[in-house]
């Protein structure tokens, strides 16, 4: 009797990871999801992760992730090119989390992510350790039908960017007129070094993928963020 439930514990455990994986890559549709729309303000760090997947790929949510205060944007449609490159669910950004943003086009849980950064982790710093907003970032690319650049093991794979799945940003401007430059910036030990390591920080909880000048010298001038199939922190 103990080796049957034992059984079937492991039996239930493996397919509730089953399950949390196939809604981590987005394998379920989403209108089988029980999970809550994301609250920028309020997100549940438990599930953010999966929320932000259903994001990318749910039309109504991104909808409403868009007529929100946090994101300034509106829907593009889809560019599928055949050759591992284009986009779904895409939105055309010119503001977020109170930012001037342009981007031609970036998956939806891309600009959520984004939100999310900037009103719980962005905003914030730059009020505490400078007094002011940041009003635009410089944004250094965003969608591009090209391979991972900067890694001989990984070079010969389509980049995040190649889906519009990726960021990249390379300074911050603030209300006070002062731009803070990742390239200039990251390893000052005065409030700019420390705003750039604390933001670079607060983007893992919401992107897969943040690398930073520590990572490569490909990324020395800007943060690049991605909501890939994988996790790194660097």
């Amino acid at each position: 009797m103990r080796w049957l439930w034992s059984r079937y514990t492991w039996l239930g455990a493996s397919l509730l990871i089953a399950m949390a994986v196939a809604f981590r890559q987005g394998w379920i549709p989403p209108r089988y999801s029980p999970l809550p729309a994301i609250i920028v303000e309020h997100p549940i760090p438990i599930i953010v992760d999966w929320q932000l997947r259903e994001l990318a790929t749910d039309g109504p949510l991104c909808r409403g992730l868009v007529s929100s205060k946090h994101v300034t944007a509106r829907p593009v449609g889809d560019r599928v090119t055949g050759d591992g490159c284009g986009w779904s669910n895409a939105v055309r950004l010119s503001r977020v989390g109170g930012a001037r943003f342009p981007a031609a086009a970036v998956n939806c849980g891309v600009a959520g992510a984004m939100a999310l950064w900037m009103h719980n982790v962005v905003q914030p710093a730059a009020r505490q350790i400078f007094e002011s907003d940041v009003i635009s970032m410089r944004q250094m690319g965003v969608y591009n039908c090209r391979n991972i650049i900067g890694s001989a093991f990984f070079g010969n794979r389509r980049s995040q960017h190649a889906t519009a799945n990726a960021v990249d940003i390379g300074a911050f401007t603030l209300g006070n007129g002062k731009t803070i430059s990742v390239l200039r910036d990251w390893n000052r030990p005065g409030p700019r070094g420390r705003f750039l390591r604390r933001v670079h920080r607060g983007a893992c909880r919401y992107f897969r993928v943040s690398l930073g000048p520590n990572f490569n010298r490909a990324h020395r001038d800007h943060f690049h963020f991605d909501r890939g199939s994988f996790w790194r922190c660097k």
